[in-house]
């Protein structure tokens, strides 16, 4: 890929026209679809990795670290479903991927491993900056951290870790996901310190190969750790812990079904949403079609309900359901499921229900309470490994930036403390729930306003929305 051209620390100011906060997949899609808009604009992303496009999801190297989607699902084109099919169709065809061979399905309905995906859409972004060169526009990349963020009366000033300061005519937080294997937080249990990094597959080795490992979360996540184990060789008992232990469904490509939601406009709240559900699946069954079927026909409809629920709606849903939605909607590829229920069979592998209490990093033993229990107990093993998933509240998040703009009242905390507060085209709302005229968000910080805001679908649909957005408003440089 062509790489967009790195920006110099020289100057102490430098000013451009929209600047990027968050160099992953969303910062890189909200790029591609300002790049292919008429007109020439200065556009900066600020993120401390090397490449854009990849971030935390897509920088995974094992290939068995895949997309929990099918190709057919996880097009950055919001307006071709098949870009990724055809993408992968000559990346196999020219020799790439030989491994794809071992799926014997058609291609829209593999799995690709991460990084390669990482790959796709660094080059969509690298074809998007041959578009907006031609039309005058750039696209700078600056390899560092943004620490602090003040609005101006015509702009946006943001300060990077080095001491650099930027002006802006409008800012994005697009900062993605926090992985909370990967997130120093200001509540803690201690669980970091003394755990492994799900993905670090080089440190698994260090471990000894019968060790006995525990595992807290039995979500997607879960599923990687077991992976990078695999490859690091481990051979012994692996325990997994977590307040309900449920597991993931496997992904399946069931038929096309009816979006009967469509046809349902008294749908409105998530009990209502949870009984049609149960029922569209139990008449999917009873005519020998997959109960996955009906389900997958809800997700266009996620952020219309989660929306227009009220606040006591919402809590119910997260309080009583979500464990539930998480397994059955968030469900593993074949390649992750298939090794888990090997070493289930294998009697590698065992599941609990249990909720973490204390971590005592000094021997490497956790506190649990096991469920229908009173008492705690502790847990010894030879490793740990945290496989809670994301932390989506910014008041837990203990970095620079989430910190400022939360204390000085920039941006408030999202519905139910996920993420944060904006209006729906994305202009960030401040403590007095006013919009901000050149602060916007996009991706995973709005978790709490559309509750599905983390699948590639979703974040490219907010990116043309947004792109647009800026667009019209005229923003440019102070």
């Amino acid at each position: 890929m062509n790489e967009p051209r790195m920006a110099q620390a020289t100057p102490a100011i430098r000013d451009t026209d929209v600047l990027i906060v968050g160099g992953g997949l969303s910062g890189a899609l909200l790029a591609m679809q300002l790049l292919r808009l008429p007109g020439a604009r200065r556009i900066t992303v600020v993120d401390p990795r090397p490449e854009l496009g990849r971030g935390e999801a897509y920088s995974a190297t094992e290939l068995g670290h895949t997309l929990n989607g099918n190709a057919a699902r996880m097009s950055v084109d919001p307006d071709d479903a098949d870009d990724l099919t055809r993408w992968l169709q000559a990346h196999i065809a020219a020799g790439g991927w030989p491994e794809s061979a071992a799926q014997p399905v058609p291609v829209a309905e593999l799995f690709p491993p991460r990084g390669l995906f990482g790959d796709y859409a660094r080059q969509r972004l690298a074809e998007a900056l041959a578009i907006g060169e031609r039309n005058g526009s750039s696209l700078s990349h600056i390899c560092d951290e943004a620490v602090d963020l003040h609005a101006l009366e015509h702009g946006v000033q943001v300060t990077l870790k080095r001491g650099e300061v930027l002006l802006a005519g409008a800012a994005v937080l697009a900062t993605g996901m926090f992985p909370a294997a990967r997130t120093a937080q200001r509540q803690s249990s201690g669980l970091n310190a003394a755990a492994l990094d799900p993905w670090n597959v080089e440190a698994m080795r260090a471990l000894p190969v019968d060790a006995r490992v525990l595992i807290i979360g039995s979500g997607l996540t879960m599923v990687d750790a077991l992976e990078s184990l695999n490859q690091a060789g481990h051979r012994g008992p692996i325990e997994v812990f977590s307040r309900h232990g449920l597991l993931p469904h496997v992904r399946r490509q069931p038929p096309v079904w009816e979006d009967f939601l469509s046809l349902a406009p008294g749908v409105r709240s998530p009990l209502q949403l949870l009984r049609e559900l149960r029922r569209q699946c139990a008449l999917a069954q009873t005519r020998g079609i997959d109960w996955q079927a009906p389900l997958d026909t809800v997700r266009v409809h996620i952020a219309r309900l989660w929306s227009q629920a009220s606040d006591a709606q919402r809590r119910q849903f997260v309080r009583h359901v979500r464990p539930w939605w998480e397994s059955h909607h968030h469900r593993s590829p074949p390649q992750g499921n298939a090794l888990l229920q090997r070493l289930l069979e294998a009697g590698r592998l065992t599941i609990h229900a249990a909720s973490l209490q204390a971590v005592d990093s000094s021997q490497l033993r956790i506190r649990l309470r096991y469920r229908g229990q009173i008492e705690a107990v502790w847990v010894q093993g030879d490793g740990l490994i945290n496989s809670t998933g994301i932390e989506y509240d910014w008041r837990r998040v203990d970095k620079a930036l989430p910190r400022q703009l939360l204390q000085r009242g920039l941006v408030v905390p999202g519905n139910l403390g996920l993420g944060i507060a904006a209006d729906a085209g994305g202009a960030v709302l401040n403590a007095r729930l006013q919009p901000a005229q050149r602060l916007f968000a996009m991706g995973p910080p709005l978790r709490g306003m559309w509750w599905e805001s983390t699948a590639v679908t979703d974040v490219a649909l907010q990116a043309k929305a947004l792109a647009q957005r800026l667009q019209l408003s005229g923003v440019n440089n102070p």
